[in-house]
This record gives structure tokens, C-alpha cells and sequence, in this order.
């Protein structure tokens, strides 16, 4: 109970802060057909292969309790018909992951998450960006955090790149560790996420994404960081 006013009070600058910019809060259930994740979050990735809790309900379908919030509201809001116009939605709530959870988190975690859709502009993307560093502020943890900008570009250059990253990393194969031995030809863009430190001293000399940007992708990424 003595922590509950500090959960509060962090729940309340969220709410105060994304309801200044126009976000409607979005509530999803925990529980969700496993199918849902498997088709919007990719069969090969961490999170469906080990990372949820899935089970099979009294019918025997497969049921997961949710490991992160974009599906279930993207599923919400085409059921409910909120697609066909501009939305900016965002939601909280208790998320899971079942195996070897990150340094600093549990099994069950509490997330924030913003959506918007039918917004095609770099602007939403900056939006975005600014609330978090205006959050920061708020909740006056902006002296021990830094903002850094990333792309992953569009399909085709993501693609390229892909392709280039397992040139490299195959060359060294014996090298990586054996997550990212796994990850090579199912997901090799995990491989940059990879907490093992000589996995980490690898990743210094291979190819970066930003290089292998396209146009549209370069001046999105440019116009962010102006």
C-alpha cells in the first residue's frame, strides 16, 4: 500500500499528458485469442516462440494473455469500426512475458502504449517524441535519460538490409552467441538487441540500417530530427 500513491501518481501524468494532445483511452482485455498475436507480431519473433502464456481454453482454443498492446488495440478498434476516420488512443495496463524476464522486469509488468491511425505523416511520429520527453520532464527523470532517434525504414530497404546483416553475421557465426545463432536466418534484427557483451562488441563493425535507408524513409527520419 505504501507504493500505490506513486503508482498514482505516474498513472495520472500519463492520463494528464496524452489527454492534453488528444488521446482517448483505450481498454482492451487481458486475455486474447492467441492467433491474434501470431498473425500481427510474426511467428519467429521472441515473444510468440518462448514469451507468452498461452493456454488452451474448456473449447480448446488457444488463449495468451497479452505480451504487448498494439494487437489487441488495432483488433478492438477495426471491430469497432474505428478505423475509418483519425485516432490517436492510448492504453495501460498489465502485460505478460513468461520466460527469462529483463533485468528490472517481471513476468508481469504494467506498460503505457499510444496508437494512431489513419495519420500518414512524420508529424505523428514527432508527436510521439515529444510526449515522451515532455513526460520525462513531468515526472523529473529527464536528467538520468537520453532521447535517441532510430528508423527502420520501409519494407524494401528493411529488407535489404536483412539480407546484408546475415552476409555478415554469418561470416562470423561461431562468434555469436547461440540466441543470436538461432535468430540468424528466422530474425536476424533481434541480433541488434542482444545483451550478450561479445555479441555487443561484434555488432560495432557491422552494417547499419540507417545506411541502407530509402529516400521517402531518409527524409522521414531527417525531418524527425529537425
Amino acid at each position: 500500500p505504501n507504493e500505490t500513491p506513486v503508482w498514482q501518481y505516474v498513472e495520472q501524468q500519463v492520463k494528464q499528458l496524452l489527454e492534453s494532445y488528444g488521446y482517448s483511452e483505450i481498454r482492451m482485455p487481458v486475455v486474447e485469442q492467441t492467433s491474434l498475436f501470431e498473425r500481427s507480431i510474426g511467428e519467429v519473433t521472441d515473444i510468440v516462440e518462448k514469451e507468452m502464456y498461452t493456454f488452451p481454453d474448456r473449447k480448446g482454443d488457444s488463449m495468451t494473455l497479452r505480451p504487448e498492446g498494439t494487437a489487441g488495440c488495432v483488433r478492438a478498434a477495426n471491430q469497432h469500426g474505428l478505423l475509418n476516420q483519425a485516432q490517436r488512443l492510448w492504453y495501460t495496463g498489465a502485460m505478460f512475458r513468461y520466460e527469462r524476464p529483463q533485468k528490472g522486469r517481471q513476468r508481469q509488468f504494467h506498460q503505457v502504449g499510444v496508437e494512431c491511425f489513419a495519420i500518414d505523416s512524420p508529424d505523428i511520429d514527432a508527436e510521439m517524441i515529444f510526449m515522451t520527453e515532455r513526460l520525462w520532464r513531468q515526472l523529473g527523470v529527464d536528467a538520468h535519460v537520453r532521447l535517441e532517434l532510430n528508423s527502420i525504414g520501409s519494407l524494401e530497404a528493411r529488407a535489404k538490409y536483412r539480407d546484408t546483416l546475415i552476409e555478415f553475421l554469418g561470416e562470423r557465426r561461431n562468434e555469436l552467441d547461440e540466441d543470436s545463432q538461432r535468430r540468424l536466418e528466422s530474425n536476424p534484427l533481434r541480433i541488434l538487441d542482444s545483451k550478450d557483451e561479445n555479441t555487443r562488441q561484434l555488432l560495432e563493425a557491422a552494417p547499419k540500417l540507417l545506411d541502407y535507408l530509402d529516400d521517402d524513409s531518409r527524409q522521414h527520419f531527417e525531418q524527425l530530427r529537425l
